[in-house]
């Protein structure tokens, strides 16, 4: 296991004037007017993602979903969206300008297949909401990807966590994931902690202990610096 010094580590910045997407927060999936498919994400990785990557010197872009959460960088552009289709088209609008990309963001799966346009009053009957999946933003973006672009993924799982990793990795073309365990206590959705795994394409296994997600924003973003380091 590599040394988990949790801060930057000193040397050239990898990372000044790179432009960077990074996708964070839950989507909303309507159902009617007043109601909505979502998840518990509170986008407190991402935002902290996105505020080191500006601390290193980076030109972020973050594309947020409905969080109650704010974020003020001159090095930030902040893109608001709500369901999974628009955040997959900004995107696919903004990556092929990028270096890389950091998608933290928990995209809905499944959306209804239709918006009723009108509140569904509650009956004694049981109500059937069809669903189909949505477009996979990494998997969308891993096509795209260029030779000399990172693309960066998130995963969280809670059975047979690593080889369901590394199906994503080689499925959306990533150059690395971050895995959550659903097992672990103080890791995922909802709190101020994180405890991670990293795996790259190449399947070198790094696991980190549980932190705050600033200094976790900080291992990942080490992690990044390596492929451009690449470039030196």
């Amino acid at each position: 296991m590599k040394d988990q010094k949790t801060k930057f580590r000193k040397k050239v910045n990898q990372l000044r004037g790179k432009k960077i997407l990074v996708t964070a927060g839950p989507t909303r999936e309507k159902i009617d007017p007043v109601r909505f498919l979502s998840n518990m994400s509170t986008g407190k990785m991402g935002y902290a993602i996105a505020e080191s990557l500006a601390e290193k010197g980076a030109i972020v872009t973050l594309i947020s979903g409905p969080v109650a959460l704010s974020i003020n960088h001159p090095n930030i552009k902040v893109m608001k969206v709500t369901s999974a289709r628009e955040m997959l088209e900004q995107s696919v609008l903004i990556f092929p300008d990028c270096d890389a990309a950091i998608l933290s963001a928990a995209v809905s799966d499944y959306t209804p297949v239709k918006e009723f346009d009108r509140k569904i009053k509650r009956e004694n009957d049981i109500l059937y909401i069809e669903l189909i999946p949505t477009d996979d933003i990494a998997e969308t973006l891993g096509r795209m990807k260029k030779e000399e672009q990172v693309l960066v993924g998130f995963a969280l799982e809670s059975d047979n966590e690593i080889r369901n990793a590394v199906k994503k990795i080689k499925k959306k073309n990533l150059d690395f994931i971050v895995l959550n365990s659903l097992k672990d206590k103080g890791a995922g959705f909802g709190t101020d902690t994180n405890l991670i795994t990293i795996i790259d394409k190449n399947n070198n296994i790094e696991k980190f202990e549980l932190k705050p997600k600033k200094e976790v924003s900080i291992d990942i973003i080490n992690k990044l610096e390596e492929y451009f380091d690449e470039e030196s």
